[in-house]
């Protein structure tokens, strides 16, 4: 890869790498802190290298240039360090540069570290997060999140959990999990570096599937067993916190356990009135009027402050009477209101339109790219193609184009492009 001349570049170039993918990373003099702080130049240099979707070792190796067995030694402490982000199929290794989130800064804070400024970092990030708005717009702009709500079962009238589907049950998950791991909450434990964590349990974050495997071969997580998985969900739910998983149907890859003063997706909400940073659940939060008194405990455990105390007039002339409401557009539909009314004044009930679910993480991240205007980036970034510079710019024309965004807003035109357009995608994946 020759000697780096201008560190400097090597970080700016990483960060344009890290734009381009769906969620973003914009441009700033605390990100470019964070990456010296996390690379040297010649890892920057080899990172902005490996592509944003998955590709083996031989193909890497040859694309770089370089002996399969010196690019793994130079791979594999990247992604012991959580920088990078490696897998094995059916016997053969796999590699992709994870984005800043979900990414490098989950698998930076999911454990403990001794080798790293740990205060320091936490700092910039909740700087680049939440002082500078663009990066949570950048990431939680338009409609497909990458995390979405995950109701609390027991929350569901018994004539409503047939309705349930299995994607949809934090419980299922769990049990039906190929590998589980658990870390500590990355986002708790960076408010722990900067003095102001709740005192809600740390390690709750729990991975499932490959995305465990991955994690426990690199350190970053320990492997627990279904029932441990069990155990951690059921003591989050005890402790007020709410579940937030993987916006896909299948193979999903994380369950996280957030409460509304820590969490980034549950910040971006709040601070940032981004309503919908997380994908809400097919259930929506009720009062009971005659049961309702008006205590406020529901509203203390709401994680996106979406339930006010109102003062109902009474309709005999008496005294107003308190009683709890709910917004419905920041109604996550978790269900953690439900857990702490005592008067059994909640219930769920389902959403007049069910919300829409991608099937993989694949599909997730392309339609991220055609909303977000960056399919072209996501795709095509080989540039010793021809043939890929021809496609990505008519791609990048059509992104662009007003009257093509606009078709691509309506539903069925979408499904038949996504459904077409992924079954091409999928030979350069």
């Amino acid at each position: 890869m020759g000697h780096t001349v201008n560190p400097d570049r090597e970080y700016r170039l990483l960060q344009q790498r890290l734009d381009r993918m769906p969620t973003g990373a914009p441009d700033s003099p605390i990100l470019m802190q964070i990456l010296k702080l996390l690379f040297s130049p010649e890892e920057a240099e080899l990172a902005r290298r490996v592509p944003a979707k998955p590709i083996s070792l031989e193909k890497l190796a040859q694309k770089l240039n370089l002996s399969p067995q010196e690019l793994q030694e130079r791979l594999t402490p990247l992604a012991q360090r959580g920088l990078m982000f490696d897998m094995e199929i059916k016997g053969r290794r796999y590699y992709m540069l994870p984005p800043v989130v979900i990414g490098f800064f989950e698998f930076v804070f999911m454990r403990a570290r001794d080798e790293l400024p740990m205060a320091e970092l936490a700092r910039l990030f909740d700087d680049f997060m939440f002082k500078d708005e663009r990066f949570g717009r950048s990431i939680f702009q338009q409609q497909t999140q990458i995390g979405r709500s995950l109701v609390r079962e027991e929350a569901l009238p018994e004539e409503d959990h047939t309705e349930i589907l299995d994607w949809e049950r934090a419980s299922f998950l769990v049990q039906n999990a190929s590998a589980l791991a658990v870390g500590m909450c990355a986002c708790r434990h960076k408010a722990q570096h900067l003095g102001h964590a709740c005192e809600r349990p740390m390690e709750v974050c729990l991975t499932l599937n490959d995305g465990a495997t991955t994690m426990v071969r690199n350190g970053i997580c320990r492997s627990i067993t279904v029932s441990e998985g069990m155990r951690i969900l059921e003591d989050s739910k005890a402790a007020g916190l709410a579940q937030t998983g993987d916006n896909v149907k299948k193979n999903v890859t994380y369950i996280c356990n957030c409460c509304g003063c820590c969490c980034g997706m549950m910040n971006a909400v709040r601070h940032l009135d981004i309503r919908n940073a997380i994908v809400t659940s097919n259930w929506i939060m009720e009062v009971d009027p005659a049961r309702c008194k008006g205590c406020g405990e529901c509203a203390k455990a709401c994680p996106v402050k979406a339930i006010d105390i109102a003062q109902e007039q009474n309709e005999n002339g008496g005294k107003p009477r308190k009683l709890a409401v709910r917004e419905a557009d920041l109604c996550l539909g978790c269900g953690v209101c439900y857990s702490a009314c005592k008067r059994g004044a909640i219930r769920m009930t389902p959403r007049p339109k069910r919300v829409v679910t991608p099937d993989t993480t694949f599909e997730r991240i392309i339609r991220m790219a055609i909303e977000r205007g960056k399919l072209t980036d996501l795709l095509f970034d080989d540039p010793k193609s021809l043939g890929y510079r021809a496609i990505g710019r008519f791609l990048s024309v059509l992104e662009k184009t007003p009257p093509a965004r606009a078709l691509m807003a309506t539903k069925p035109l979408q499904s038949v492009f996504l459904n077409t357009f992924l079954k091409q995608a999928k030979k350069y994946t």
